[in-house]
C-alpha cells in the first residue's frame, strides 16, 4: 500500500549551492526577543573587508560539486535592506563581480518584511538578485509584538505581493515556541504562510540564547520553552502541511555549531544537532502507522516498509527507534525496512511479503 502526494508528479528543483556571508544584526532596527546572532552564526565576528570576504567565497567554491544546481552568494544574519542604501549597494557591487566572472549564478539575502518597499526594490532591481528570504516568524500580531519584531502580519502579506510582482523567488522563515504562541497558533501561521505560496520555508524552534532579551524572561519564569519531543511533533505536522501544499521545507532547526552545543550560550529550548532528521523520522513513523492501521496485520505477518534509499535512516529512526516502536505497537514478529530506488523521496509503501 502506498502513501503519497496525489498531485501530478513534478521534478524537484536541485538545491542551490549557497555561499553564505554573515552580517550579524546588520541593518536591524532593534534586538528581537529571541535574537543573539553571533551565537546563531557560530560567533562569527562581522568583517566586511572585501578582500577577506572574497577569500571566503573562493574557499567555499572549492567544495562545489560538478552536478550541483545553481550557485548563489547569500547575505544572512541581518536585515539586508534595513542597512543604509550605500552599504547595500557596496555589498551588491562586491558580490556581482562573482556573477560576472561566472563563479556565481545569482545573489540572495534575508531581510525583514517591513523593508520591502518601492524604494528598496528600486535599489536592487539592476542587480542579479534571484532569491529573497523574509524573516516572518509568525502571522499572529500579538506574538510578533511580544517577540519585539516591530512588524505585522500584514507587512508580510504586502511584502510577498510586491516580491512576486518583481519576479523574485521567495523564502519565508518562521518560528515555533515564540512568546505568547501555541501549537495551534503555529498551525495557524503555517496555514497563513502556505496561502502566500512561497517557493520554500525554513522552520526554527525558539531557543533561549545567552545575551538575548528572552534569556531574562526565562530566568524570571516569564517564558518556558516547549520540550524537544513536543517541538518535533509540531514541526512534523507543519512539514506535512507545507509539503502537501507543494512548498519545500529547506531547513528545520538551527545549523549545528559549537556555540549551540555549549550550555553557557544555549540556556534552554528544543535544540538537537540533527533536529531536521528527527522531524523527518517522526513524519515517516506516522506514515507507517497509517499504513499498518489500514492493513491491521497479525503477529505472524511478514511486512516490509519500502522507502527511497535516501530515507532509510529517517524511517529506521535514531537507535532503530521507529522499527522498535512499530513492532511493539502492532505486535509484529517480522517487520523490515527496505530501500527501493524507484520510490519518490517522500513516499512510503507497506508491503505484505
Amino acid at each position: 500500500m502506498a502513501y503519497e502526494d496525489k498531485r501530478p508528479a513534478q521534478s524537484a528543483p536541485q538545491r542551490p549551492f549557497i555561499i553564505p556571508v554573515f552580517l550579524p544584526q546588520a541593518g536591524c532596527p532593534h534586538r528581537c526577543a529571541f535574537c543573539n546572532q553571533p551565537t546563531i552564526s557560530g560567533n562569527i565576528r562581522p568583517n566586511e573587508d572585501p578582500a577577506r570576504l572574497s577569500r571566503q567565497v573562493d574557499h567555499f567554491l572549492k567544495f562545489r560539486r560538478p552536478k550541483r544546481g545553481t550557485t548563489q552568494l547569500a547575505f544572512f544574519g541581518g536585515n539586508f535592506l534595513g542597512m543604509a542604501p550605500k552599504r547595500v549597494s557596496r555589498h551588491l557591487d562586491w558580490a556581482v563581480a562573482f556573477v560576472r566572472q561566472g563563479a556565481v549564478d545569482s545573489l540572495r539575502f534575508s531581510t525583514r518584511p517591513d523593508t520591502i518597499a518601492p524604494e528598496t526594490l528600486a535599489l536592487i532591481r539592476e542587480y542579479p538578485v534571484g532569491t529573497i528570504e523574509l524573516g516572518v516568524q509568525s502571522m499572529n500580531d500579538q506574538v510578533l509584538s511580544r517577540s519585539r519584531r516591530g512588524h505585522t502580519a500584514m507587512d508580510t502579506i504586502q511584502a510577498v505581493s510586491q516580491l512576486k510582482m518583481e519576479g523574485y523567488e521567495i523564502g519565508l522563515q518562521i518560528m515555533t515556541g515564540l512568546p505568547g504562541d501555541s501549537p495551534a497558533g503555529a498551525i495557524a501561521t503555517t496555514n497563513a504562510v502556505a496561502a502566500l505560496a512561497p517557493a520554500f520555508v525554513r522552520i526554527y524552534p525558539t531557543l533561549v540564547l545567552a545575551g538575548s532579551p528572552l534569556a531574562a524572561d526565562h530566568a524570571a519564569g516569564r517564558y518556558l520553552p516547549p520540550k524537544l519531543a513536543e517541538s518535533i511533533d509540531l514541526v512534523a505536522r507543519m512539514w506535512l502541511m507545507f509539503t502537501a501544499a507543494g512548498i519545500r521545507v529547506v531547513r528545520m532547526g538551527l545549523q549545528d555549531s559549537p556555540c549551540l552545543a555549549d550550555r553557557r550560550h544555549l540556556l534552554a529550548g528544543p535544540y538537537h544537532p540533527a533536529f531536521g532528521e528527527q522531524v523527518l523520522s517522526r513524519v515517516f513513523r506516522s506514515m507507517a502507522e497509517v499504513g499498518l492501521e489500514h492493513l491491521r496485520p497479525s503477529a505472524a505477518s511478514r511486512l516490509a516498509l519500502r522507502v527511497n534509499p535516501r530515507r532509510l535512516s529517517v524511517m529506521t529512526g535514531p537507535r532503530r527507534g521507529n522499527l522498535v516502536r512499530l513492532r511493539e505497537a502492532y505486535h509484529l514478529d517480522r517487520l523490515r525496512i527496505m530501500a527501493d530506488p524507484t520510490l519518490p523521496l517522500n513516499q512510503l509503501e507497506v508491503d505484505n511479503l
